[in-house]
């Protein structure tokens, strides 16, 4: 190939697409931002602060005595296992008489409610709940003596390729 007479080569063709595409290979990998869920999925802040004044009621909830186990990244959002286990010494006296579950960003937040009586013989649940992104899940256990437990897990929801 002479400076004169500039011939088309394939390694001249593959190096121009090259440059020009480049751009755009940048472009395609920056993030997609998300929007704020609108219309059914929306959030409700107003019924998580109702459900969750409801349950405590003028109680000031300790994190002793309840233990937790929720993961922080969950792969699947339709079924984010949670366990919770009361620790408190459970007698015919003193006994969990109700555990919730409240997913504070979720459009309905209260994901589960359990009642137990003394004849139980421990407050422990295992349930799975579904969250519409990422967000702080809460959980809640009322006593008969009226003590409160409390504990909470912010967990990462890493959407499926197909959505929701």
């Amino acid at each position: 190939m002479t400076p004169a007479s500039p011939h088309l080569t394939r390694r001249v063709v593959v190096g121009a697409v090259a440059t020009l595409a480049l751009p755009s290979v940048a472009l395609a990998q920056t993030p997609p931002t998300n929007p704020p869920l609108v219309g059914p999925l929306a959030p409700d802040p107003v019924a998580f602060k109702q459900a969750l004044s409801t349950f405590t009621g003028s109680a000031t909830p300790q994190a002793e005595g309840l233990q937790l186990d929720i993961p922080v990244l969950a792969d699947n959002p339709s079924a984010v296992p949670i366990k919770a286990k009361v620790t408190l010494p459970i007698t015919e006296h003193d006994w969990c008489e109700e555990l919730i579950v409240l997913a504070e960003l979720n459009p309905i937040p209260l994901a589960c409610r359990l009642r137990f009586t003394a004849e139980t013989g421990s407050a422990e649940a295992a349930v799975r709940i579904r969250l519409s992104q990422s967000q702080a899940v809460h959980v809640l256990a009322r006593m008969k003596s009226g003590k409160l437990l409390a504990g909470k897990q912010t967990i990462t929801v890493a959407a499926s390729g197909c959505g929701m």
